[in-house]
């Protein structure tokens, strides 16, 4: 009996060891996806806002009377209003559908590109894995993201930040904590 949980031990040890192990990537992979969805997030949106006329403009404030009979009332950009922002927000993770999976080697890093071009963008296909398990996933992350920082990345655009992808997926999430130090030639 005592020989028999001696022999147990150093394989008990070793199933934890390689237990840790799988988490360890799992958890990478969940990093890989979340920083590619928050990427693409940003990607729909940014493309999104530069379609829309410049000169098209929207009136936000209080249509309330003041008591000196005046309303505070101005006229912004529509593509950056808050409205025009929410409106996105509510499709934008359908467009992850337009998405697939690619791999930086065997075991490495994923990352997700765009399938279908836009106008004058040209596309990289090579070793892009098309799912719809990983369309699931990656839809999943997005709206997880959208419900958690709706407002965050609202007012980044709002604000007409710069790099709003190192920004809010690095900076504010930390869903992309390496991004700052790579290219972001891939979503």
């Amino acid at each position: 009996m005592l020989a028999e949980g001696v022999m147990s031990a150093p394989y008990g040890a070793l199933s934890i060891v390689v237990l840790l192990c799988l988490v360890g990537i799992q958890a990478r992979k969940d990093n890989d996806l979340y920083c590619g969805a928050c990427r693409a997030l940003v990607d729909e949106l940014s493309w999104a806002v530069e379609q829309v006329d410049p000169k098209k403009t929207i009136q936000v404030g209080s249509f309330r009377i003041n008591p000196d009979g005046s309303q505070t009332i101005a006229e912004v950009p529509y593509a950056r209003s808050e409205t025009h922002l929410l409106e996105l927000m509510d499709h934008v993770c359908e467009n992850m559908a337009d998405y697939g999976q690619t791999e930086q080697g065997p075991g490495g890093r994923k990352s997700f590109v765009r399938l279908s071009g836009r106008v004058g963008e040209k596309l990289d296909l090579v070793n892009v894995t098309i799912s719809s398990e990983t369309t699931k996933m990656l839809k999943f992350a997005c709206e997880s993201i959208v419900e958690e920082y709706e407002d965050d990345v609202i007012a980044l655009f709002v604000h007409g930040a710069e790099n709003v992808t190192d920004k809010f997926c690095s900076s504010k999430t930390d869903f992309c904590d390496e991004a700052v130090h790579t290219t972001h030639d891939e979503l």
